[in-house]
């Protein structure tokens, strides 16, 4: 493959990635909702470290774990970031504008 296919192959590993996040999102967005009708708390560090150690134990690299580890860092932050929003505005997560 050639330049031009690698950067093609990644525009479309991106476009995967941005589905997988939204996704990964509305599922959160779900559960803010449970947690908010239980009354339980938005942060949960327990579970939250849990997802860290099962991102950290699925990871075969080349990417280190604590590369990982970061990436899901970011991921869960702004996952609970939608999850207070919705939480305030009671119709989900606004895209930001560009």
């Amino acid at each position: 493959m050639n330049l031009a296919d690698w950067r093609r192959r990644i525009d479309e590993i991106d476009k995967k990635l941005v589905e997988l996040l939204n996704e990964r999102s509305r599922c959160a967005l779900e559960i803010g909702k449970l947690k908010q009708e239980a009354n339980i708390p938005l942060y949960q560090p327990d579970r939250e470290n849990e997802v860290l150690e099962n991102a950290e134990h699925n990871n075969p690299g080349p990417l280190t774990d604590s590369a990982i580890r970061r990436l899901f860092e970011r991921i869960i932050d702004e996952a609970r970031a939608a999850e207070r929003d919705a939480m305030h505005s009671g119709d989900g997560a606004k895209r930001d504008e560009k």
